[in-house]
């Protein structure tokens, strides 16, 4: 999907472009200050609501009516964003999205055409994707001038962050390790395997008799590398090696060596040389993307509080 614009909550997305048609509107399900909600946009939010959820299986009947209760509350927000945004008279230029829409292009690296090619199979005209820009900009000047002058971060939020995810910011824990690698052929029968499976008990048996594992490695792995590194893994965090590899070096000491473990290239007899904790960037590095994010949470709060002050205060009538 084209990154459009971050945006600091749901409530800010601009509501679906409709191209002037034939269509019959078929009924009101929500009225706002004297400004219908039809079943036309009500079904338009509630197939985006259920796009942005992922979903692939259908809906109980149940789960449809919750989707079409949340859709309506969506509507209903978003129309007095829109309506107080007239009121308080906010423009956008023209000149603004065009800038707006260059900058969705650079952080895309794309041209004008390719763009257009990516909104079409969104389902979008290039006409129609200037005009949800155009919201968005007006959404966030709402919200510039109604809520973030009164957001607030603290250097002491800030520092209790760090604190507080300090792996975020480079403190993880890190490893480092070798193997021998036997490889198993595609096409291997279970005699075959039961043959490979023997000589790496039969290496293991040395490893943990307290043979030079880097030597083993040279005498016996099949990794093609191994007489350059010796078996070496290098150093990595969770996540990087094969599932069924990580599964074991993590229950790991320093100094012990595995069972062989088998993957899809072979079995792995592996050794863990180190565990420690990588280090962590100073505080003055990341400041200011800490002070960003809490920023834009504390903002995004603030507005859904905003909206639901604004709703109080207004005449909105929901039919069933």
């Amino acid at each position: 999907m084209i990154r459009i614009i971050l945006l600091l909550s749901l409530l800010l997305s601009a509501a679906p472009v409709m191209t002037a048609g034939a269509e019959v509107i078929s009924g009101i399900v929500a009225i706002v200050n004297e400004e219908i909600i039809t079943t036309r946009d009500l079904d338009g939010e509630s197939r985006i609501m259920a796009r942005e959820a992922g979903r692939k299986e259908p809906y109980t009947p149940e789960e449809l009516q919750k989707l079409r209760v949340a859709a309506i509350n969506r509507l209903v927000d978003r129309r007095l964003v829109d309506q107080k945004i007239r009121e308080l008279d906010i423009k956008v230029s023209e000149e603004e999205v065009r800038q707006s829409i260059e900058e969705v292009k650079k952080q895309n690296n794309m041209s004008q055409e390719r763009l257009v090619e990516a909104l079409a199979g969104q389902g979008l005209s290039f006409d129609q994707y200037k005009a949800q820009i155009k919201e968005q900009l007006e959404r966030l000047r709402l919200m510039s001038q109604e809520v973030k002058a009164k957001v607030q971060v603290t250097l002491k939020e800030v520092l209790e962050y760090y604190q507080a995810n300090r792996a975020k910011f480079g403190e993880q824990e890190l490893y480092r390790a070798r193997h021998i690698l036997f490889v198993t052929p595609k096409d291997a029968t279970d005699s075959d395997l039961a043959k490979i499976r023997a000589k790496a008990d039969k290496v293991l048996t040395e490893a943990q008799g307290g043979a030079d594992f880097t030597e083993l490695a040279k005498k016996y792995s099949d990794d093609p590398n191994v007489s350059t590194d010796g078996g070496e893994l290098g150093t990595f965090k969770k996540g990087d090696l094969l599932p069924e590899m990580e599964a074991v070096v993590l229950k790991l000491n320093p100094g012990e060596v595995s069972a062989p473990v088998r993957s899809k290239s072979g079995f792995h007899i592996i050794k863990l040389e180190k565990k420690f904790l990588g280090d962590i960037k100073p505080f003055d590095d990341v400041k200011g993307e800490i002070e960003e994010s809490l920023y834009r949470k504390k903002s995004e709060e603030r507005f859904n509080q905003w909206v639901s002050e604004l709703r109080k205060g207004a005449a909105v009538e929901i039919r069933p």
